[in-house]
């Protein structure tokens, strides 16, 4: 490679890669079993996902979390924070594609929650998860459990309304958002 084709070569992110995000699913998956054995939409696994790649949207300066987050790894100065609003569409894009090829390696099953469909993990996914011992696995699995923990106790249109305030987005993503293209029609 040249050292002009090598300047021009594209940046990728771990988030590019598929394996990378499946695993990451799987251990959001894992976390969430913990605390809604039943499953959750889609919509709000969007919000956990995103939120439990980048904690440091919605954890303060102040935060006694912000702390446990920095010794886990994650620097509020990361560049993957620098258009957080792109990132979430582009990431909520990807997220039904993810869920489906957990589906059908049978690491998540499909259930219903009221009026919604809802994914969980399944005991092969979880058996999968478990095998994951790298630093950043422990890292996602602390900031994971933070995410939840905050985001759970707001309702569905309190949660869309604090992304927007987090994401800090110009109007046409904040559009996106209010579009949740995994908004599904009640039977």
């Amino acid at each position: 490679m040249t050292q002009a084709s090598h300047s021009r070569a594209a940046v990728t992110t771990p988030e590019d890669h598929v394996a990378f995000r499946l695993g990451q699913l799987l251990l959001l998956l894992r976390t969430l079993r913990t605390v809604d054995a039943a499953g959750t939409h889609l919509e709000r696994l969007g919000y956990y996902d995103f939120f439990s790649a980048n904690p440091h949207l919605l954890i303060s300066a102040e935060d006694p979390e912000r702390g446990r987050l920095l010794m886990a790894g994650f620097d509020p100065a990361a560049l993957s924070y620098a258009s957080p609003g792109q990132r979430f569409s582009s990431r909520r894009e990807r997220l039904q594609h993810d869920l489906a090829l957990l589906v059908s390696y049978r690491l998540a099953g499909v259930g219903r929650a009221p009026g919604r469909v809802a994914y969980s993990i399944t005991d092969e996914g979880q058996r999968v998860a478990n095998q994951f011992t790298a630093l950043y696995a422990r890292a996602y699995v602390k900031s994971a459990e933070t995410v939840i923990a905050r985001l759970r106790r707001l309702s569905d249109s309190r949660l869309r309304e604090q992304a927007r305030n987090w994401l800090r987005a110009p109007d046409a993503l904040l559009d996106l958002i209010d579009r949740a293209p995994w908004e599904e029609v009640e039977e």
